[in-house]
């Protein structure tokens, strides 16, 4: 598990972000990432600027990913994911052909939270 300094769930990387005004969801809808401000992204205007993994300490179905993505126009936000059979998406595997076609530049946690 990658943990945020001393945080070590889900709930409290997401609540980061909710501080941090950079909890901007991005959902797969008619195969482009959305986000609530209407606007609609393409693989090639995202980069994957983090990615946090979270294992149930009892509860294989517990397991998730939360991706740290950037927008070409500087939008910041998130997008999470079960592991494989436990994905949380029913979308005949779309979900995981959009996430991989994103390009990865890791970035240290700190700079992400200083956004």
């Amino acid at each position: 598990m990658t943990a945020l300094g001393n945080m070590s769930t889900l709930a409290q990387v997401l609540e980061k972000l909710r501080i941090k005004k950079i909890d901007n969801e991005f959902q797969l809808h008619e195969g482009r990432f959305t986000v609530k401000r209407g606007k609609s992204y393409d693989p090639d205007d995202l980069t994957i600027i983090k990615t946090y993994r979270f294992e149930g300490e009892s509860d294989p179905a517990d397991s998730s990913i939360l991706y740290i993505i950037e927008a070409a126009d500087g939008l910041v936000g998130y997008s999470m994911d079960a592991y494989g059979v436990y994905t949380n998406h029913d979308d005949g595997g779309a979900y995981d052909n959009f996430i991989r076609q994103i390009k990865i530049l890791e970035r240290e946690e700190q700079l992400i939270f200083e956004l």
